[in-house]
């Protein structure tokens, strides 16, 4: 990945992951604001508490990802628009195939950060949210021990099954943004084929890999 996008994978998995992690689901009513406070508090005693996630447990770490944040995450949205205008000359099994491995690339990402966690504590900006609204943004910022707070931006987009998030802005640089110029590089080199195949490699390559404990 390119610098901007080791940025994001660390620091925002601080709160990306934690505040999507929630066993009930959420009510599909329920504001998108209060949905990311509310799942935050209980995931981050959840994962400070956990020492196998700590010290960097993969089967523990994937579980949890798979169970407990994608079902918050919107990833054929994401991925459709990290693919940009070549996402609508795909073909449905082409977008399909594209989608499962954007996420899976998203599992083994935040996987691999979860475990970083430690003393981290989330404030969240005032949010005006109406009625109507179908997208929204939430802001937050991740206080740290040593260091400057890291600002945190969520998309999130409303759905039948309630709101998903669907990009996420660190410092400034959306996730999808990041991705954007990767995918279309690849696109134009060797096709959609191409980044599909591209994003499968580069899964299989970090599924062999161990995740690692912090020091």
């Amino acid at each position: 990945m390119k610098p901007i996008a080791q940025l994001i994978a660390t620091a925002a998995t601080v709160v990306f992951a934690t505040s999507v992690i929630a066993a009930p689901a959420p009510a599909a009513n329920e504001a998108p604001d209060v949905l990311v406070k509310r799942i935050s508090a209980d995931v981050i005693d959840t994962v400070k508490s956990d020492k196998d996630i700590q010290s960097g447990n993969r089967n523990k770490i994937m579980e949890l990802v798979n169970s407990k944040i994608l079902p918050y995450v919107d990833a054929e949205k994401m991925t459709a628009q990290a693919a940009g205008r070549f996402w609508r000359q795909a073909t449905p099994e082409q977008q399909k195939r594209l989608s499962e491995e954007f996420r899976t690339l998203l599992v083994y990402t935040y996987s691999g950060a979860l475990s970083q966690i430690k003393n981290e504590t989330i404030e969240f900006k005032p949010m005006r949210n109406d009625a109507a609204d179908t997208e929204v943004e939430v802001r937050s910022q991740v206080n740290v021990t040593r260091g400057e707070p890291i600002t945190l931006n969520y998309r999130l987009a409303k759905g039948p099954q309630g709101w998903k998030i669907y990009d996420i802005n660190v410092l400034g640089a959306w996730l999808v943004e990041t991705y954007k110029g990767t995918f279309a590089a690849e696109i134009n080199k060797s096709g959609i084929d191409g980044l599909i195949n591209k994003l499968a490699e580069r899964n299989k390559q970090l599924a062999s890999k161990p995740l690692k404990a912090p020091k």
